[in-house]
């Protein structure tokens, strides 16, 4: 609005993500069992195989997602090591993502998240712990860059681009490909080092600002791994959360993928 004092506009958009985001924990509430994460871990597993499939890379059947989920609703105690290994590794690089991603985002964003964030984490976490204690697996929790750590061009990274969207974008660009990367490992798939290497180093530059183009590869890759608003479009749906917040990024995912190509 215009004439709006920039203090007093940066606490609305606050007030505005922490009531969105507070509605959408209180509506997850209720998943307090590994079975009700059925339907999280069969929408973060089709998106593994999905982008697997889409590179053609090796491994990308070895987990039957959709039995797995079934399994996992019905009798979780029961999963295989393999299963296990899969939701719980899922399910953790899931509770792990979202804080690093804030980072990224601008402070009234954050702020608005931070909170809820956390206490997502802390029950993903203590399903994907119990998971694999039961199976006897040993599961890591993945790595994901925060902007502190990363340069382009030799300047931090957030100096490289300013508005929302363009956050947005170059945070999901990077930490998607991490969390793909991480879960993949623990389906079985073999995601080549030097491809991830290359996607992450031309991504930086793209959508910091210093590349004009992606190479065709890296291009394909993106656009797979930017279909993460079918995650996103699963689980507002399997839990009827009607979620604002998860309309909008949905809606940016999905102009970013069809940008690409897809």
């Amino acid at each position: 609005m215009a004439g709006t004092p920039p203090a007093l506009d940066r606490r609305s958009r606050f007030d505005g993500a922490a009531r969105i985001s507070i509605i959408t924990v209180l509506r997850l509430l209720t998943l307090t069992t590994a079975s009700d994460f059925a339907d999280w871990y069969a929408a973060s597993r089709a998106y593994t195989r999905r982008v697997a499939s889409g590179m053609d890379f090796a491994g990308a059947d070895e987990i039957d997602g959709p039995a797995v989920a079934a399994r996992l609703r019905e009798s979780p105690e029961s999963l295989s090591p393999a299963a296990a290994r899969s939701v719980s590794t899922t399910l953790l690089a899931d509770a792990r993502f979202s804080e690093p991603y804030c980072e990224w985002m601008p402070l009234w964003y954050e702020l608005g998240l931070i909170a809820p964030i956390r206490y997502a984490e802390w029950r993903l976490r203590r399903i994907a712990g119990g998971l694999a204690a039961d199976a006897g697996v040993t599961i890591s929790a993945p790595h994901f860059s925060r902007p502190a750590d990363v340069r382009i061009e030799g300047r931090p990274a957030l100096e490289r681009v300013s508005g929302f969207r363009e956050r947005f974008l170059l945070a999901d660009a990077i930490l998607h490909l991490e969390w793909f990367v991480h879960a993949a490992a623990a389906d079985g798939i073999a995601v080549p080092a030097e491809l991830v290497e290359r996607t992450r180093r031309e991504s930086l530059a793209y959508y910091g600002g210093t590349r004009t183009s992606l190479s065709p590869r890296i291009r394909r890759f993106q656009r797979l791994l930017f279909g993460d608003d079918r995650w996103v479009r699963a689980v507002d749906t399997a839990y009827d959360l009607d979620s604002r917040l998860f309309g909008l990024w949905e809606r940016l995912l999905v102009e970013e993928r069809r940008r690409l190509g897809g």
